[in-house]
């Protein structure tokens, strides 16, 4: 059972590093267009897409992936509080 708390620790802090480079690459003109952007798209924008539509943008700044990555983070250490409760069990 523990490896299975470890292993979803790490998928969601993968997951997380994936969005935070998909953020950063909106910086960058035309990186989204690439294959690898596209790759990043088809991955993030399901998740990010349900913050969007909640969050609305501040100006011409986005906040809603920043929620979204902190709910992940989340997540992640509420994984890593099972684990470590499961641990002592």
């Amino acid at each position: 059972m523990n490896i299975v708390f470890e292993i979803l620790g790490q998928l969601i802090g993968l997951y997380s590093w994936a969005l935070i480079i998909y953020i950063l690459m909106s910086w960058v003109p035309d990186v989204r267009a690439s294959k690898f952007g596209q790759l990043l798209g088809s991955i993030c924008e399901p998740y990010l897409e349900p913050f969007r539509k909640i969050i609305p943008p501040i100006g011409m700044i986005d906040i809603s992936p920043l929620v979204a990555i902190f709910l992940l983070r989340f997540a992640q250490a509420g994984v890593r509080s099972l684990h470590s409760m499961v641990g002592f069990i």
